[in-house]
Protein backbone atom coordinates (compact mmCIF):
# COMPACT_ATOMS: atom_id res chain seq x y z
CA UNK A 1 0.00 0.00 0.00
CA UNK A 2 1.25 3.52 -0.23
CA UNK A 3 1.88 5.96 2.44
CA UNK A 4 1.72 9.31 1.86
CA UNK A 5 2.88 12.86 3.06
CA UNK A 6 0.85 15.80 1.96
CA UNK A 7 -0.34 19.03 3.87
CA UNK A 8 -3.70 18.98 5.26
CA UNK A 9 -6.06 20.90 2.83
CA UNK A 10 -8.74 21.30 5.49
CA UNK A 11 -8.76 21.57 9.39
CA UNK A 12 -11.26 18.36 9.74
CA UNK A 13 -8.62 15.34 9.63
CA UNK A 14 -8.43 13.94 13.16
CA UNK A 15 -4.85 11.77 14.34
CA UNK A 16 -5.49 8.13 14.13
CA UNK A 17 -2.54 7.99 17.29
CA UNK A 18 -3.38 11.38 19.56
CA UNK A 19 -7.07 11.76 18.64
CA UNK A 20 -6.15 15.48 18.24
CA UNK A 21 -6.96 17.80 15.09
CA UNK A 22 -4.59 18.15 11.99
CA UNK A 23 -4.56 21.77 11.46
CA UNK A 24 -5.03 22.83 7.64
CA UNK A 25 -1.45 23.70 6.31
CA UNK A 26 0.12 21.04 8.40
CA UNK A 27 2.24 18.36 6.88
CA UNK A 28 0.29 15.11 7.77
CA UNK A 29 1.06 11.28 7.48
CA UNK A 30 -1.52 9.15 5.25
CA UNK A 31 -1.67 5.37 5.84
CA UNK A 32 -3.58 4.17 2.98
CA UNK A 33 -5.61 1.27 4.42
CA UNK A 34 -8.75 -1.17 2.92
CA UNK A 35 -11.85 0.83 2.69
CA UNK A 36 -14.82 -0.74 4.95
CA UNK A 37 -17.51 1.86 3.85
CA UNK A 38 -17.17 0.98 0.13
CA UNK A 39 -18.90 -1.81 -1.42
CA UNK A 40 -16.18 -1.77 -4.85
CA UNK A 41 -13.43 -2.24 -2.10
CA UNK A 42 -11.19 0.74 -2.62
CA UNK A 43 -9.09 2.39 -0.40
CA UNK A 44 -8.80 5.43 1.91
CA UNK A 45 -6.72 7.30 4.31
CA UNK A 46 -5.84 7.10 8.14
CA UNK A 47 -4.22 10.43 9.23
CA UNK A 48 -1.30 11.16 11.57
CA UNK A 49 0.46 14.30 12.73
CA UNK A 50 4.06 13.42 11.14
CA UNK A 51 5.34 12.97 14.97
CA UNK A 52 2.72 10.48 16.10
CA UNK A 53 3.55 8.60 12.88
CA UNK A 54 7.64 8.90 13.68
CA UNK A 55 6.60 6.97 17.12
CA UNK A 56 3.99 4.45 15.38
CA UNK A 57 4.47 4.41 12.26
CA UNK A 58 8.65 4.50 11.33
CA UNK A 59 8.81 2.26 8.63
CA UNK A 60 6.25 3.29 6.75
CA UNK A 61 6.88 7.13 7.35
CA UNK A 62 10.21 7.05 6.36
CA UNK A 63 9.23 5.71 3.11
CA UNK A 64 6.71 8.49 2.51
CA UNK A 65 9.48 11.16 3.14
CA UNK A 66 11.47 9.93 0.51
CA UNK A 67 8.71 10.57 -2.32
CA UNK A 68 7.73 14.10 -0.23
CA UNK A 69 9.02 16.56 -2.10
CA UNK A 70 8.00 19.48 0.57
CA UNK A 71 9.22 20.91 4.22
CA UNK A 72 8.94 18.88 6.84
CA UNK A 73 8.85 20.93 10.41
CA UNK A 74 11.33 19.98 12.71
CA UNK A 75 12.55 17.18 10.07
CA UNK A 76 15.80 16.48 12.06
CA UNK A 77 14.26 15.25 15.41
CA UNK A 78 11.71 13.16 13.12
CA UNK A 79 14.74 11.47 11.88
CA UNK A 80 15.68 10.97 15.07
CA UNK A 81 12.60 9.80 16.50
CA UNK A 82 12.35 7.26 12.85
CA UNK A 83 16.03 5.91 13.88
CA UNK A 84 14.85 5.46 17.87
CA UNK A 85 11.71 3.96 17.11
CA UNK A 86 11.62 1.81 13.58
CA UNK A 87 14.32 -1.29 14.97
CA UNK A 88 11.45 -1.67 17.73
CA UNK A 89 8.72 -1.82 15.62
CA UNK A 90 7.61 -5.31 14.54
CA UNK A 91 7.40 -6.39 10.65
CA UNK A 92 4.62 -6.00 8.32
CA UNK A 93 5.11 -9.07 6.46
CA UNK A 94 5.25 -12.55 7.34
CA UNK A 95 7.52 -15.06 8.11
CA UNK A 96 9.93 -13.19 9.93
CA UNK A 97 12.00 -14.02 13.12
CA UNK A 98 12.48 -12.69 16.33
CA UNK A 99 13.98 -13.23 19.99
CA UNK A 100 10.60 -14.62 21.91
CA UNK A 101 9.75 -11.61 24.38
CA UNK A 102 8.37 -14.04 26.93
CA UNK A 103 7.95 -17.58 27.63
CA UNK A 104 4.13 -17.77 26.91
CA UNK A 105 3.96 -18.62 23.29
CA UNK A 106 4.52 -22.50 22.27
CA UNK A 107 5.22 -23.80 18.74
CA UNK A 108 2.72 -24.62 16.32
CA UNK A 109 4.33 -27.33 14.92
CA UNK A 110 5.32 -29.20 18.07
CA UNK A 111 3.40 -27.83 21.22
CA UNK A 112 7.00 -26.78 23.27
CA UNK A 113 6.66 -23.30 25.23
CA UNK A 114 8.83 -21.25 22.91
CA UNK A 115 11.38 -20.07 26.09
CA UNK A 116 12.38 -15.89 26.51
CA UNK A 117 14.71 -15.01 24.60
CA UNK A 118 14.94 -17.59 22.24
CA UNK A 119 14.74 -17.29 18.51
CA UNK A 120 10.70 -17.91 17.12
CA UNK A 121 9.42 -17.77 13.15
CA UNK A 122 6.03 -16.05 13.51
CA UNK A 123 4.32 -17.31 9.98
CA UNK A 124 0.62 -16.63 9.65
CA UNK A 125 -2.58 -18.41 9.63
CA UNK A 126 -6.04 -18.01 9.80
CA UNK A 127 -8.26 -18.51 12.83
CA UNK A 128 -12.27 -18.70 12.72
CA UNK A 129 -13.63 -16.27 15.06
CA UNK A 130 -17.47 -15.84 15.09
CA UNK A 131 -18.28 -17.57 11.63
CA UNK A 132 -15.55 -15.35 9.90
CA UNK A 133 -12.00 -15.95 9.07
CA UNK A 134 -9.09 -13.60 10.64
CA UNK A 135 -5.33 -13.35 10.13
CA UNK A 136 -3.29 -14.52 13.18
CA UNK A 137 0.20 -14.84 13.64
CA UNK A 138 1.44 -19.11 14.54
CA UNK A 139 5.07 -18.90 16.27
CA UNK A 140 7.26 -22.19 14.93
CA UNK A 141 10.63 -23.04 16.63
CA UNK A 142 13.07 -22.37 13.24
CA UNK A 143 13.97 -26.49 12.79
CA UNK A 144 10.09 -26.57 13.53
CA UNK A 145 9.76 -24.11 10.46
CA UNK A 146 10.98 -26.69 7.99
CA UNK A 147 7.81 -28.70 8.39
CA UNK A 148 5.75 -24.99 7.13
CA UNK A 149 8.27 -24.11 4.54
CA UNK A 150 7.80 -27.56 2.63
CA UNK A 151 4.52 -27.04 2.19
CA UNK A 152 5.40 -23.59 0.11
CA UNK A 153 5.92 -23.51 -3.31
CA UNK A 154 9.46 -22.05 -2.88
CA UNK A 155 10.49 -24.67 -0.20
CA UNK A 156 12.88 -23.74 2.81
CA UNK A 157 15.58 -22.13 0.72
CA UNK A 158 12.30 -19.73 -0.31
CA UNK A 159 11.34 -19.49 3.25
CA UNK A 160 14.99 -18.44 4.59
CA UNK A 161 15.25 -15.70 2.51
CA UNK A 162 11.65 -14.79 3.44
CA UNK A 163 12.85 -14.21 6.77
CA UNK A 164 16.16 -12.36 6.62
CA UNK A 165 14.25 -10.11 4.38
CA UNK A 166 11.36 -9.31 6.67
CA UNK A 167 13.19 -9.58 10.13
CA UNK A 168 14.36 -6.58 11.92
CA UNK A 169 16.98 -6.16 14.48
CA UNK A 170 18.39 -9.42 14.05
CA UNK A 171 22.18 -9.55 13.11
CA UNK A 172 23.38 -11.59 10.25
CA UNK A 173 24.72 -14.10 12.41
CA UNK A 174 21.46 -14.46 14.12
CA UNK A 175 20.09 -14.59 10.78
CA UNK A 176 22.45 -17.39 9.69
CA UNK A 177 21.90 -18.81 12.84
CA UNK A 178 17.96 -19.37 11.85
CA UNK A 179 18.85 -20.54 8.14
CA UNK A 180 21.40 -23.74 9.94
CA UNK A 181 18.76 -24.42 12.29
CA UNK A 182 15.94 -25.07 9.16
CA UNK A 183 19.02 -26.69 6.97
Amino acid sequence: MAHTLEVAKSGRATCRTCRQPIPKGDVRFGEEAPNAFSDSGGTMFLWHHVLCAAKKKPGQLKEAMKSFAGDIPNRDEVERIIAVEEPKQKPTSMPYAERAPTNRSRCGECGEVIEKGEMRIATPREVEAGGMMNAAVRYVHPPCAVATAEAEPEGVAGMVEKIKKNSKGLSAEELDEIAQAMA
